[in-house]
């Protein structure tokens, strides 16, 4: 039996605040990974100058490109969970938990393998300066040793999110985070490594974080217990986990090329512009975790109704969390704007580095809402099982749009805003996409469940 003790029932009751108790964690998860990356650009930009910051800073978008596809069977794997645990299917969510975790290992090592060694001549094609090249390329290389423990850690939280458990991912993160400030302040301040001690804390933290991740599942007395005895791949699980988790991993990487583009145009304009935008970029992170939080709430919630073919509920889900993330996104985006000088100053002094961030942050900061309510509507269409044609409608209009507009528009008029408004010209394109999507998903899948329920209850009248 399901035991639910600790987890919230996502299927009864309330949504709103439901989803804003299962989102809070989320968000905290996402906003302290974002203040430990903050972290080592601030200590590697404070100690070693503003090269070393755009070294660390400008790799993010390579980083997402090597990563994201195989990230997002995380996504298959959570949403598989989800279901299955609204579906109260014991043996089937068992199945889930021990073909994702071990393809999480396998993940982890060909991406680490990847990584080290695609790492100089990506940087070299994006047209990294020279006094940031070989400080970039160290970065990357010790930063994917890390990758395999990244990865089961991710894998493992996602397992828990699926079945409703955002606190024990939260803690985790907490822990292993303060092990990269520390170590990264010790590294950097008083060992004088530079980027190289930014990576290698990065790493380790990588490697306790998965420790307790693991250690965690194993002694679960919940149906999602993890026993290294069980550990294989099956086939109808992985494929299940890749029907829904690869479209959403090969979105993410379509996305991370485009933005890889785009950090190569930002490139061009030297280390200044990219010591801003580097810092900028990090600032805008929290503003987009706590939509994107938001949106993964959407999809556990979706996922877990659908496994308990609640279909009006969902709607219910989507409508509150579509709110809720607009809302986060106008109110932490224009307090950023707001805050703006202070916070880049944080990362670097140089009055020339801060305006350029703002540059980039008074367009970003005032429309990011917008890819909230994009993340929202494509969460709940994969709860529901659809994965490929939101990942196409991404593909054409966030990614295939904004890949277009740099080398026409931009290429034209070869200014950092020109190049920045390409977000929310692809973001409000996006979005009307989505939303015709949804609905025509939405009635299709209400209508199957109704049909399948006039036929069993047809069945128990005979």
């Amino acid at each position: 039996m399901i035991r639910r003790s600790q987890k919230l029932d996502m299927t009864s009751g309330g949504v709103f605040g439901k989803l804003l108790v299962f989102a809070l964690p989320l968000i905290a998860t996402g906003v302290l990974q974002l203040l430990y990356n903050a972290a080592d650009m601030i200590i590697v930009g404070k100690y070693d100058g503003k090269e070393a910051l755009a070294a660390v800073g400008s790799t993010g978008s390579l980083v997402n490109l090597l990563v994201n596809l195989f990230m997002g069977l995380s996504v298959g794997a959570s949403v598989l969970v989800a279901q299955e645990y609204g579906a109260r299917n014991i043996k089937a969510l068992s199945d889930v938990v021990h073909t994702s975790m071990s393809v999480s290992v396998i993940a982890g090592i060909l991406v680490c393998l990847l990584g080290l060694f695609a790492a100089e001549p990506m940087l070299v094609w994006m047209g990294a300066p020279s006094d940031v090249l070989d400080q970039s390329v160290l970065y990357l290389k010790i930063y994917f040793l890390g990758m395999p423990a990244s990865m089961v850690y991710n894998y493992g939280a996602s397992i828990m999110r699926g079945a409703g458990d955002t606190r024990r991912p939260l803690v985790y993160l907490t822990l292993s985070g303060l092990v990269n400030v520390v170590l990264n302040y010790v590294l950097v301040r008083f060992f004088h490594m530079g980027v190289a001690g930014v990576a290698i804390a990065t790493a380790v933290s990588q490697v306790v974080a998965a420790i307790m991740v693991v250690v965690s599942l194993m002694r679960s007395d919940d149906d999602i217990r993890l026993e290294l005895k069980k550990l294989r791949i099956k086939g109808r699980v992985l494929w299940s986990v890749m029907r829904i988790g690869l479209p959403a991993g090969l979105q993410g990487a379509v996305f991370s090329i485009s933005n890889v583009i785009i950090q190569s145009s930002i490139n061009s304009f030297g280390s200044t512009v990219m010591a801003g935008c580097s810092a900028a970029a990090s600032i805008e992170g929290f503003v987009y975790t706590c939509m994107n939080s938001i949106g993964q709430a959407a999809l556990t919630f979706t996922g877990q109704n659908y496994g308990a073919r609640k279909p009006d509920r969902i709607l219910k889900v989507v409508g509150c969390s579509l709110t809720q993330a607009a809302t986060a996104g106008i109110v932490v985006g224009y307090t950023a704007l707001i805050f703006g000088p202070q916070l880049l100053s944080l990362y670097n002094s140089d009055p020339e580095v801060i305006e350029m961030g703002m540059v980039r942050m008074r367009i970003i900061c005032t429309t990011h809402f917008m890819c909230g309510v994009m993340d929202v509507l494509s969460g709940a269409m994969r709860g529901m099982g659809y994965s490929m044609v939101p990942t196409l409608v991404s593909l054409s209009g966030a990614c295939g749009l904004r890949i277009l507009w740099i080398y026409t528009v931009f290429a034209a008029n070869p200014l950092q805003t020109v190049l920045y408004a390409s977000y929310p010209v692809t973001w409000i394109f996006t979005i009307v996409l989505h939303t015709i999507c949804f609905i025509i998903f939405y009635n299709m899948m209400k209508k199957k469940m109704q049909t399948q329920e006039s036929a069993l209850q047809a069945a128990d009248y005979e």
